[in-house]
């Protein structure tokens, strides 16, 4: 991948996955865009303007400039966004860090990784894919497993948190954005320690 132009004092960018019509809004596969916008909300700010098919806003967070960005392009084609803003602020796969739902996690715990495969996931091998690396950090949410091996997976990560699991959740995404702040500032070590239970 080659980077052509610097536009600004951007270091890295923190994006979330997710769909982006309202019906997927509090739905297990968008556990990534709910995250992000904890983010933003810890941070006073929005992610409401539109550039590289993403909804974008701009953050301090751990001392770094951040790009908060949410693909508008689909799970499936997270990649797409990701790698054209990757390119316009050349920023490199290391600091580019990917907050998205994981079906092997319980509902509200994290598994921070610092690079990894795809593991069946579509909006990471999207990334992969568009960007000719894996080399980027991520942060997983969990969302629960599948009520039993023979329920569609399409139809279970698209599905509704349940009323219990919300709590979870809640305090999930307030990880979420505590273990991002430490990433970018460089203490991706002390994230992993706190959070990957």
């Amino acid at each position: 991948m080659f980077f052509k132009k610097k536009s600004s004092n951007i270091s890295w960018i923190i994006a979330g996955l997710g769909n982006p019509e309202p019906k997927y809004e509090i739905t297990r596969h968008n556990a990534g865009f709910l995250a992000i916008d904890r983010i933003a909300d810890n941070a006073n700010v929005s992610i409401k303007k539109m550039k590289f098919h993403a909804l974008i806003g701009e953050a301090e967070l751990g001392g770094e400039r951040c790009l908060l960005l949410k693909p508008l392009t689909y799970m499936n084609k997270s990649g797409e966004a990701i790698a054209e803003a990757m390119r316009y602020y050349q920023i490199p796969p290391e600091r580019v860090l990917i907050l998205f739902d994981d079906i092997s996690l319980d509902p509200g715990k994290l598994r921070i990784r610092q690079k990894g495969s795809a593991g069946g996931h579509n909006g990471i091998k999207s990334i992969i894919e568009m960007t000719k690396s894996s080399d980027f950090p991520r942060i997983k949410i969990g969302v629960g497993k599948k009520p039993h091996p023979d329920y569609d997976l399409a139809d279970w990560v698209l599905s509704k948190f349940k009323k219990d699991e919300l709590p979870l959740m809640d305090e999930a995404f307030t990880n979420a954005a505590d273990a991002a702040a430490m990433i970018v500032s460089g203490s991706v070590d002390r994230a992993m320690n706190r959070y990957n239970s």
